[in-house]
């Protein structure tokens, strides 16, 4: 009998600094962008996301994006998913940042 996948994996969100946007990669990114929506970052990690942001503003392992203009986590936008199975989670990174895109967010994923 196959052993159910352990349920160990996060999605997380990362608030992003407005400067952001003066970036051309992001806002070629986000040709959809809604003014006075946040701008984001999605990711997922097999680590506590509070843990995981830490690591990218010291600069571990770090996303550029992060390591510079992230703020928080908006844990409101995916705790409700967590914990879940390392595949479902590369899974709910992409559709998470597909929907906040859908929504107007100005959104970064890896």
């Amino acid at each position: 009998m196959p052993r159910k996948p352990r349920a160990r994996h996060h999605v997380y969100v990362v608030e992003l600094d407005d400067r952001v946007w003066n970036n051309g990669r992001f806002r070629r990114a986000n040709p959809d962008y809604q003014l006075g929506k946040p701008f984001v970052y999605v990711g997922m990690t097999g680590l506590d996301p509070d843990i995981r942001f830490d690591k990218h503003k010291a600069g571990i392992q770090a996303n550029r994006f992060v390591l510079e203009f992230g703020l928080r986590l908006l844990p409101a936008l995916y705790e409700h998913h967590n914990p879940m199975p390392y595949d479902d989670a590369r899974l709910m990174e992409v559709d998470l940042g597909i929907a906040l895109r859908r929504a107007g967010y100005g959104v970064w994923q890896a």
